[in-house]
């Protein structure tokens, strides 16, 4: 069972991340509290483990991350760029439960320093950044609302650079295109749409430009004058 979190215990959490990015052998000392942080996410992910739903997953999740946010507070504070597994892992339960302005800030540092992912997401930091917000965008029942929309043309320029399959950064695209499009931007849509499905021609936008450039030439003649 986890101890309780305190604010003293989480003002030591802060410090030790942010000693931690430091590179003389007395800071680094502190390596133990990196390695319970890690022993502390090894139990976490066990009970995430044990649950198949995926709500109930993110449940558990948002109950969780309080307890990471003086670590990850830290290492954002240092803002050295060693590996940390522990940060890469949240920045990833962050986009899981909708906290995407959040994982953009780590993301973001994540690139800067050229982190890697820990091996069980088998993919490279960009890539899983932009598959990871775009499942997310396109899982909302609800539509892809505008705050949602604007992380995620934030992630597309964060990972504009990064070597990804074309089918990843497709599927971005693709939930960008549909965020603009429930937004009342059609022209961008559009054009978001037709980037994607030049990438990936089965990323599934055909129908979806059609109606578009329909509802647009519909709109310009039903208002000649602009």
């Amino acid at each position: 069972m986890n101890r309780p979190f305190s604010p003293a215990r989480a003002y030591f959490q802060r410090a030790l991340a942010a000693q931690r990015q430091a590179s003389t052998p007395a800071a680094r000392a502190d390596a133990n509290a990196y390695e319970l942080m890690l022993a502390k996410l090894t139990e976490d992910k066990r009970r995430l483990h044990d649950v198949q739903s995926f709500d109930r997953r993110a449940e558990i999740k948002r109950e969780l991350l309080p307890e990471y946010t003086p670590w990850i507070e830290g290492v954002l504070k240092g803002d050295q760029g060693v590996q940390d597994d522990v940060l890469m892992t949240i920045m990833v339960w962050h986009i899981d439960v909708g906290n995407l302005f959040y994982a953009l800030e780590i993301a973001g540092y994540a690139i800067k320093h050229k982190l890697a992912m820990p091996d069980q997401y088998k993919r490279s930091t960009g890539c899983l950044i932009a598959e990871e917000f775009a499942d997310y965008a396109l899982r909302q029942k609800d539509g892809i609302g505008a705050d949602v929309t604007e992380d995620l043309i934030a992630a597309g320029n964060l990972v504009a650079a990064e070597d990804m399959p074309d089918e990843v950064r497709a599927k971005l695209l693709k939930a960008i295109g549909y965020g603009l499009d429930q937004q009342g931007d059609k022209t961008e849509a559009v054009d978001y749409l037709k980037r994607a499905l030049a990438l990936h021609d089965k990323v599934g936008v055909k129908k979806d430009i059609e109606r578009l450039e329909r509802e647009i030439k519909n709109s310009a003649a039903g208002n000649p004058g602009g």
